[in-house]
C-alpha cells in the first residue's frame, strides 16, 4: 500500500468512525445547554458565554445580548456559563456576587429566586427529552413506521411461548388488558418483563383465548455482532414480508408516538438503573465515548433516520445521567436547592465545595469505569 492509499484509508476510517459521532453528541450537547440558556433568559440572567465543547476555542461570535457563543477544540461536552456563576460547573461566587453593582447582581444567577435558579437547571435534561421526543416524531411522520401484524408464524421449541400453550396462526389481541395493535407492540412490551408473568389474550380460530406466559431473559446480539440483553418468550412473526408494511402517522399520531416512545425509553432507563443497583443487570452493560463512538458509525451505516433515532435515544441517557443527584450535575445543583428551600437559606459554600468535589470524583470515577467497559470489549 502506497502513502497516499494509506492516508486516504484513515481519512476514510476517521469520517466513518468520528463524523456520526462527533453530529450525534454536538445536537445533544446543544439543546441541553439551549434548554439551560432559554429558561436563563427568561428568568432574567446574563449569559456570559454558551460553549460546544472545552478547551481553546475554534470559532465563536458574540451576540447583542453579550453571550460569547462558541465551538470549542474538545466535543465532550459543552456549558452555559451565566453571570456570576464562579466556573463552568455553575459554582457560585459569593464575593463576586457582593462586588458587583446593582444592575449587574440583578441579572447574576445566584441572586436570583431558588425557583428561577432551579427552573434554569432542570430546563437542560428537559430539553434532551423534548429533543428526544420530537425526533421520534419527526422520524415516525416522515420515514414512517414499519409494522407486522400481531400474528404468530412459528413458536419455538422448549419456549415460554410453547410451555404456555401458543400455537402458530393465533393473533395476539392484548397483554396484561394493553391492547397489542403490532408484533413490535408486543415485543416490546414482552422485552422488559423477564420472569413475569404476563395475561395474554389471543384470537384462535375466531374465538378469544386467554393464555399466561413467562419471558426468559436471553442475550442476543443486533445486526453488528453486539450483544444485549433481553426478554423473549418464543414467537416468531412471518419472515415473508406477506405481514409487513410501512405505517404513516398523522402530524397528531406521530407527536403521541414520539412521547410514548421517549416515555418507555426512559422507564426502561430507569428500571435498567435499579436493577444495576440490585445486582440484576451486568454493569459491563454501561459504555463511555468509545462505544458510542462505535455504534454511532454502525448505525450511520443504516441511514440517517435510525442515526437520530440513535440522538434520540442517547439524548434521554443524557438527561437521565444530569438528572442524578450528584454535584457538579444538574441533579446535585437541584438536590441543593431543595435543601435551600426546605431550610430557607443555601448550605454553606464550604458544604458546597465539599459536594462538589465529592461529585466530581464520582464522575471521574464513572467516566473512568465506562472507558474501561470499552476498551474490554475492543480486546
Amino acid at each position: 500500500m502506497d502513502y497516499a492509499a494509506g492516508v486516504g484509508l484513515l481519512w476514510n476510517s476517521l469520517l466513518i468512525k468520528v463524523v456520526p459521532f462527533l453530529f450525534v453528541l454536538t445536537i445533544i450537547v446543544f439543546f441541553h445547554e439551549l434548554g439551560h440558556f432559554i429558561i436563563g433568559r427568561l428568568c432574567g440572567i446574563r449569559v456570559l458565554v454558551f460553549s460546544v465543547g472545552f478547551g481553546p476555542e475554534l470559532a465563536g461570535f458574540n451576540d447583542r445580548h453579550g453571550t460569547r457563543w462558541k465551538l470549542c477544540a474538545i466535543p465532550l461536552g459543552g456549558y452555559v456559563k451565566f453571570l456570576g456563576d464562579e466556573n463552568a460547573a455553575s459554582m457560585p461566587d459569593a464575593n463576586a456576587l457582593e462586588r458587583m453593582s446593582e444592575a449587574d447582581r440583578s441579572e447574576a444567577f445566584p441572586a436570583k429566586s431558588v425557583g428561577k435558579r432551579a427552573a434554569t437547571v432542570a430546563a437542560g435534561p428537559i430539553a434532551n427529552f423534548i429533543l428526544a421526543a420530537a425526533i421520534f416524531a419527526g422520524t415516525a411522520y416522515f420515514s414512517g413506521l414499519v409494522v407486522g401484524d400481531p400474528v404468530v408464524a412459528e413458536v419455538q421449541a422448549g419456549s415460554p411461548a410453547e410451555a404456555a400453550g401458543f400455537r402458530p396462526g393465533d393473533r395476539v389481541i392484548s397483554a396484561d388488558g394493553n391492547e397489542i395493535d403490532y408484533f413490535g407492540d408486543l415485543q416490546r412490551y414482552v422485552s422488559v418483563r423477564a420472569d413475569t408473568p404476563i395475561r395474554m389474550t389471543v384470537e384462535r380460530d375466531g374465538k378469544p383465548l386467554d393464555l399466561t406466559v413467562t419471558p426468559r431473559e436471553t442475550t442476543q446480539a443486533d445486526g453488528f455482532g453486539n450483544d444485549y440483553r433481553t426478554a423473549v418468550i418464543g414467537l416468531v412473526a412471518s419472515n415473508d414480508g406477506s405481514s409487513f408494511r410501512v405505517h404513516y402517522l398523522g402530524p397528531l399520531e406521530s407527536l403521541r408516538y414520539g412521547v410514548a416512545q421517549s416515555w418507555f425509553v426512559v422507564a426502561r432507563t430507569v428500571d435498567f438503573i435499579g436493577e444495576m443497583f440490585a445486582g440484576k443487570q451486568d454493569t459491563k452493560q454501561i459504555g463511555g465515548f468509545v462505544s458510542i463512538a462505535q455504534i454511532s458509525s454502525q448505525v450511520a451505516t443504516l441511514g440517517f433516520a435510525p442515526l437520530l433515532n440513535l440522538a434520540a435515544l442517547l439524548s434521554i441517557s443524557i438527561g437521565l445521567l444530569n438528572l442524578l443527584p450528584i454535584p457538579v450535575l444538574d441533579g446535585g445543583h437541584l438536590l441543593f436547592y431543595a435543601f435551600e428551600a426546605a431550610r430557607g437559606r443555601p448550605l454553606s459554600e464550604r458544604v458546597q465545595e465539599i459536594g462538589f468535589r465529592i461529585g466530581l470524583a464520582l464522575v471521574a470515577l464513572l467516566m473512568v469505569f465506562a472507558l474501561w467497559n470499552d476498551i474490554s470489549r475492543l480486546t
